[in-house]
């Protein structure tokens, strides 16, 4: 298997291009894990920050946060279709988040996969820094940082803790080739997938 990515800085937008082609059928959902927090890497923890998720459905998960199903946001905690609190609800009696120690969930992207759309949008009230994620893949891991334990130094010194990043992983579903009714990773040989993500910075006024 062969994977490119090109990462393409234009204004305040961060393109990730990715290619990927194989000489035999083969599982693929390469994604990119990095971590923001917009107010700052040595600002405390993300749980101020809002986020809201272009997303009616999200992918419940069991006690080895492997995805059981899909199942509809509403009244449930992972309803992001309006602008929340990240910790607003993170604590909540809900066998999910305790499951995962917080957000560490995909989200059914809206819209039609392969096409660039909105995923996420991230704000930080107090430095109004904001960030706009938008993908062609179908889903976006919510990651909430709920491992983080200090054991990473970030450049400046800053030790990195307990829910101190998020990350908004694009995404096919994970485990999809055991979900007959997730989006298909499997990649076909003569076939060539493109995928495209792309990261929006900006300041609400």
């Amino acid at each position: 298997m062969t994977v490119k990515v090109k990462y393409t800085l234009a204004g305040n937008t961060l393109r990730l291009d990715y290619t990927c082609t194989s000489d035999k059928a083969t599982p693929v959902n390469i994604t990119n894990h990095a971590y923001f927090n917009l107010n700052g890497d040595d600002k405390g923890t993300i749980l101020n920050q809002k986020i809201e998720i272009n997303a009616d459905k999200y992918t419940p998960v069991n006690a080895d946060l492997i995805p059981t199903g899909i199942a509809p946001v509403a009244g449930t905690p992972f309803d992001f279709r309006k602008p929340e609190v990240i910790g607003a609800r993170i604590n909540d009696d809900n066998e999910q988040l305790k499951i995962a120690h917080g957000y560490d969930h995909n989200w059914v992207l809206n819209g039609n996969p392969g096409t660039l759309r909105v995923a996420a949008v991230v704000t930080d009230p107090e430095s109004g820094r904001k960030m706009t994620v938008d993908t062609t893949e179908p889903g976006v891991q919510f990651y909430t940082g709920n491992f983080l334990d200090g054991s990473l130094t970030g450049r400046h010194g800053v030790k990195y803790e307990f829910r101190t990043g998020f990350c908004l992983e694009t995404q096919h579903f994970p485990d999809s080739p055991n979900h007959p009714d997730f989006p298909s990773t499997i990649l076909r040989p003569g076939v060539t997938r493109h995928s495209t993500t792309t990261f929006t910075f900006g300041v609400n006024k």
